[in-house]
């Protein structure tokens, strides 16, 4: 950060007769926010989040979210894969204000998610202010005013196809929410552009205004490749595979498949079977859910049993020992028919190193006649197929595949910071971030689910929630003091890269694992996850420290209390209002009165 008085945090408490003659008292009041231009980058599940809370925790804003997409819901809308689905219990993938109780499956499926999101925009009255097909293409910090600079790139529907046109805009405060699982990329095979056939990716299976289903109808004399073992290959080959005549998983990995998360839960809640894989509720089922007090209770059981997870991540630990004898066991006994893909397949590592989902009919479908599994590495794609390194080559309608993202965190767009560092040239060799919210050389930016911002074990939205919720702490600061720049100190981003570094070790994230929380190597840097339970990140980021953040000052002289203004409130000065707020019952605390 810049040198001098108005970029320091800390003074002497004096100031000398120059600066005491140029200072003048603002004139406002002390609670009239000054105007902010916000800009939110992302309309997924933390990006509308951020336009709802920006909306409802300050005045005097213009916001607006741009979304690259067609439509909201980020990761949940530009996917349409077969057999799309959460892989957490619906009931607890929501906000915590929502209540959503009719969701049509334990694990629901991505349109009904999407579904989910866009009603909260719609009751939250947040269309106006999200700009669809707007792509952030450029975003630079100018020092002098202490705004960003930034180029949007807009997508035109036209005629002879999408055109594409670019503006300028401006933000005092920046929040990008574009994750770090959302840019795709092709698998690094040598060939791929040849292939004659149908070639898909999971995170771009295009079939036009067609659903899925509806295109796989017709495939039913087609055979099909689906190159991976990740979440999505995991959910892909179930629904395809009745739905085609060959289907063939190139697999050259090992993955934990868990037992579905809380199935004898839900069978003791709902008298069924517990070995039931049938998680689509019926009327009678979801019925009981219309009973707030039930449909509380469950939700808190299932988000307690997910919060207690924290210890299997933990080498040596006795969950962890009992979790890979029990899934070793499980998943030889549903491979039974084919027993030796176990060998290929079920890990040496432990549970959760690399990302762990119930996979639900995965290992049944592997074991159909008409399903192959090939677990010797990839060649070359041919023009009509597939050939492994020994030599082999089978001919295929379709590729499907389910490789992955880039989580390099080197995004698509620009962004430069103070004194013209780029992001590319301060995130290399490897990301480094001040709790995974911002990072020191880009004043007024910060991010969610970013460099180690996402978790291995426990659930993602209470952690989403709190992420918003420090961004919206810091734009109010911001405001309220009249900041021109709020920036983290490069030592307090070195300190928790300190501790990055000394959390990791002792959990199975650093065993040998190909996996994205380590940008997709065996080992090295762990660059995807919280170091640390859901939880423990919860209360990590609840109180902003902001002693670990230097700041410049609007006010001409220079004088850090100018946001003081005119010395009164503005209910005051406009002789409106209730001035007695501070009686409201959300103003006052009561304190319990002690048993004795």
């Amino acid at each position: 950060m810049g040198t001098g008085a108005s970029s320091s945090n800390v003074s002497n408490g004096t100031s000398d007769a120059s600066t005491l003659s140029e200072f003048k008292l603002g004139e406002f009041s002390i609670d009239e926010p000054r105007p902010m231009r916000i800009v939110v980058v992302g309309a997924g599940f933390s990006g509308i989040l951020a336009g709802i809370r920006f909306r409802q925790k300050m005045k005097n804003i213009s916001l607006t979210v741009y979304e690259q997409n067609a439509g909201v819901g980020g990761t949940w809308y530009s996917n349409k894969y077969p057999g799309l689905a959460c892989d957490v219990p619906g009931h607890s993938y929501q906000y915590s204000f929502t209540t959503k109780r009719d969701w049509t499956s334990f694990y629901p499926s991505g349109p009904e998610i999407r579904q989910y999101l866009e009603s909260v925009v719609e009751e939250h009255k947040l269309g106006p202010y999200i700009k669809l097909r707007h792509q952030l293409a450029h975003a630079q910090y100018e020092e002098s005013s202490g705004k960003w600079h930034l180029r949007i790139r807009k997508k035109i529907l036209g005629p002879n196809g999408d055109q594409f046109e670019e503006f300028e805009d401006t933000a005092d405060f920046l929040l990008t929410c574009v994750g770090l699982i959302s840019r795709w990329k092709w698998p690094d095979i040598d060939g791929l552009e040849n292939f004659r056939g149908k070639m898909f990716h999971s995170a771009n299976f295009d079939v036009g205004e067609q659903t899925w289903q509806e295109a796989a109808a017709t495939w039913g004399d087609k055979k099909v490749a689906v190159i991976g073992v990740g979440s999505s290959a995991l959910q892909i080959v179930p629904a395809l595979q009745d739905k085609v005549a060959k289907l063939t998983n190139y697999v050259r990995g090992k993955t934990w498949l868990v037992p579905p998360f809380f199935s004898t839960r839900m069978a003791e809640f709902f008298n069924r079977d517990p070995k039931s894989e049938d998680f689509v509720f019926t009327e009678e089922e979801k019925a009981k859910f219309k009973d707030p007090e039930v449909f509380k209770r469950f939700r808190r059981e299932m988000e307690s049993e997910f919060q207690s997870m924290h210890s299997l991540i933990l080498k040596g630990s006795k969950e962890q020992e009992q979790a890979k004898n029990d899934f070793d066991k499980g998943m030889r006994e549903r491979l039974a028919k084919k027993a030796w893909i176990a060998d290929h397949l079920v890990p040496d590592f432990g549970v959760t190193c690399r990302r762990i989902t119930p996979g639900p009919g995965y290992l049944e479908a592997l074991c159909k006649d008409h399903v192959d599994f090939v677990p010797t590495h990839i060649k070359r794609i041919t023009p009509t197929g597939i050939e492994t390194i020994d030599g082999k080559h089978e001919d295929f309608d379709i590729i499907i595949c389910a490789t992955g993202y880039d989580t390099s965190s080197q995004y698509e767009f620009d962004m430069i910071g103070r004194g013209g560092i780029t992001l590319q040239d301060r995130w290399n060799p490897h990301p480094e971030t001040y709790l995974s919210l911002t990072v020191d050389g880009f004043p007024n930016w910060f991010f969610v689910f970013g460099p180690n911002g996402v978790l291995g074990a426990g659930l993602l939205l209470p952690l989403l929630e709190r992420q918003v919720a420090y961004s919206v702490q810091v734009a109010q600061k911001l405001q309220r003091e009249r900041l021109k720049s709020i920036e983290v100190t490069p030592a307090a981003v070195r300190d928790f890269d300190e501790y990055l570094e000394h959390f990791f070790p002792k959990t199975v994230y650093s065993e040998k694992c190909r996996s994205w929380y380590k940008n997709g190597k065996d080992e090295g840097r762990i660059t995807g996850l919280w170091p640390g339970s859901d939880l423990h990140g919860i209360r990590a980021i609840e109180h902003p420290r902001w002693e670990d953040y230097t700041y410049e000052y609007l006010d001409p002289a220079r004088n850090r209390f100018y946001w003081l203004g005119d010395g009164q409130t503005y209910g005051e000065k406009a002789k409106t209002g209730d001035l007695a707020w501070y009686l409201d019952d959300d103003e006052v605390d009561c304190p319990p009165i002690p048993e004795s």
